[in-house]
């Protein structure tokens, strides 16, 4: 199970389809939300027993170690029904798990699942699971995705009890957004259940199977937008309380008790967040209407964002802190190594000190160290008198000079003032030379609010396409730099490079710029380790922070201040 639950793999529901609306009205527009597959745990967790409807291709005879393309070796089935399987499996090319779905080239839905799968890939957001290949051959339609060992399934995590306040509200946000984007690019979901939901070792939410999931069941809808905003209400409902807001038990979830209707989390649970709490519940909208009688119903995920947007900022727990061990000395450090231990009640003597030496050795080494002690004196003595009378002398030349800017020791209390930006442009070597030209004059028009930023990637590190990407800052003229603050949204790593007192026009190689310091985090003050004379510097960014608003790696720098 602990395979299953961390594999980016698509899996069935757990038990009988429940209806994703808290009426089971078979005639609404979003019947196909109601009449999905009855798809069960045990067909999942023995990689047998679903059934085929009449006229289904056969699955495909496919078995460990079995290869496709010369390159994905099966390894585990984790699903098979319905006419297809879904495999853990090995890109031997690239050395690293993956998750297969396959079904026969003449199955009824291998076009749709092919055209889902294709359409995913194109999306290339990184909350969602990427669909690395869809490929038609040898009679199988395949598809590979990305297989997360560091993950786990939502339906894991509710296991152990309901998530924490700030945890739900990462997860709805995180969720909403990506859903909107999706939404935008006219990709929909339709099977989002807590088995499509991972929470990576690093806090993020990822989905997987946009599309595809779906595709391989046949699923549709008249109103996308609805059915999956129904289901993120339902995910966070059930984050909230550890409950399924419907009658039936789900996902390992019991359901809510039978004749009394959607009721608020709050009222399932004590101790649940008020505002997500209401969130959930207007999310759950039925036929047009809201179950909260408060607020308007959120119908697509682009209203779930708005209304996320709108609560006050759910914080992390403070961590609890915890008071280190009172520090006890061994028996050994309390000097009562071997020896018996005392008795309770008796009073124990006071161990004598030892007789002084009395023999002529002992003698002579008194001599010799009080000698010692008499130099260690009289030496402290005559260097302290020094000290405090080159004090007094720096007290009388202080009393009767000024400093001025001939003095030798000027640049060290001077203070520092500010340098003027006279231009800049965006620096992209390694990609296509440009990234978001025309927001660079954000970053020095001295408003904390604008900011240029970059374009987004896979990970931290660019996608591992680019060591960084930055901006050239012309000062107009050589100048002594002493320090440069610069301002991220979200925590950057970044480095400040220069191109020297010669340089007299702008470089355009990385490698006329030298590393004269480096820093991470939202506001970073890079202090050369020695006097820098220059007139362009380079803010390198090498490792971008996830935003939260879209979910995408990106760096974006608001402001650089450059002083003397």
């Amino acid at each position: 199970m602990a395979e299953r639950s961390t594999a980016a793999v698509d899996v069935a529901d757990n038990s009988g389809d429940e209806p994703l609306t808290a009426q089971a009205d078979q005639s609404t527009a979003d019947g196909v939300a109601k009449n999905r597959e009855r798809d069960t745990d045990n067909d999942e967790a023995q990689g047998s027993g679903g059934t085929q409807g009449p006229g289904k291709a056969s699955p495909p005879e496919l078995h460990s170690g079995h290869k496709l393309a010369r390159r994905y070796r099966l390894e585990e089935c984790v699903t098979r029904l319905d006419g297809f399987s879904s495999w853990r499996a090995v890109d031997e090319k690239l050395r690293r798990a993956v998750g297969v779905h396959i079904l026969p080239a003449d199955h009824a839905r291998a076009r749709t699942v092919l055209a889902a799968a294709r359409s995913s890939a194109l999306l290339g957001d990184p909350r969602f699971v990427q669909v690395l290949d869809a490929v038609e051959e040898n009679d199988l339609v395949y598809v590979v995705h990305e297989w997360l060992p560091d993950a786990t399934e939502l339906t894991t995590l509710l296991a152990a009890g309901p998530l924490e306040p700030h945890d739900a509200y990462q997860m709805v946000s995180q969720l909403s957004a990506a859903m909107a984007a999706a939404h935008r690019e006219g990709l929909s979901h339709l099977r989002l259940n807590p088995n499509a939901v991972l929470r990576t070792s690093t806090g993020q939410w990822r989905i997987r199977g946009l599309a595809v999931n779906a595709a391989l069941r046949g699923v549709t809808s008249t109103s996308p937008q609805r059915t999956d905003t129904e289901a993120i209400g339902a995910l966070l409902y059930a984050a909230l309380t550890q409950r399924w807001p419907y009658e039936n038990d789900a996902y390992g979830l019991s359901g809510l008790p039978k004749d009394l209707g959607l009721i608020p989390p709050d009222q399932v649970r004590a101790g649940v967040h008020r505002g997500l709490s209401e969130l959930a519940m207007r999310a759950l909208a039925n036929d047009g209407a809201t179950a909260s009688r408060h607020e308007a119903p959120c119908t697509t995920p682009e209203e779930l964002v708005k209304a996320i947007g709108e609560m006050p900022r759910i914080r992390p727990p403070e961590p609890a802190f915890t008071a280190p061990p009172e520090y006890q000395r061994t028996t050994y450090q309390q000097g009562t190594y071997g020896r018996p231990a005392p008795h309770p009640g008796v009073t124990q003597p006071v161990p004598a000190p030892p007789p002084p030496l009395q023999s002529r050795t002992g003698k002579a080494l008194k001599w010799a160290v009080s000698a010692l002690l008499i130099a260690a004196l009289g030496l402290g003595s005559w260097q302290l008198a020094d000290a405090l009378m080159d004090q007094g002398r720096s007290d009388d030349t202080n009393q009767t000079q000024t400093t001025d800017g001939n003095d030798k020791n000027g640049d060290q209390i001077r203070p520092a003032k500010p340098i003027s930006i006279s231009g800049a442009r965006d620096f992209d070597p390694f990609g296509d030379g440009s990234e978001k030209p025309s927001d660079i004059g954000k970053t020095y028009d001295g408003d904390p609010s604008s900011y240029w930023q970059t374009d987004f990637y896979l990970s931290e590190d660019f996608g591992r396409l680019k060591s960084g990407v930055g901006i050239i800052y012309d000062l107009g003229k050589v100048q002594d730099v002493g320090k440069v603050t610069v301002t991220f949204l979200g925590n950057t790593s970044v480095e400040l490079r220069s191109a020297g007192e010669k340089a007299t026009v702008e470089p355009t190689s990385i490698d006329a710029f030298s590393k004269v310091a480096e820093g991470s985090g939202a506001t970073v003050e890079l202090k050369p380790g020695k006097p820098l004379k220059t007139r362009y510097l380079l803010v390198w960014l090498t490792k971008l922070p996830l935003q939260t608003d879209d979910g995408k790696w990106r760096g974006r720098l608001a402001d650089v201040k450059v002083t003397s």
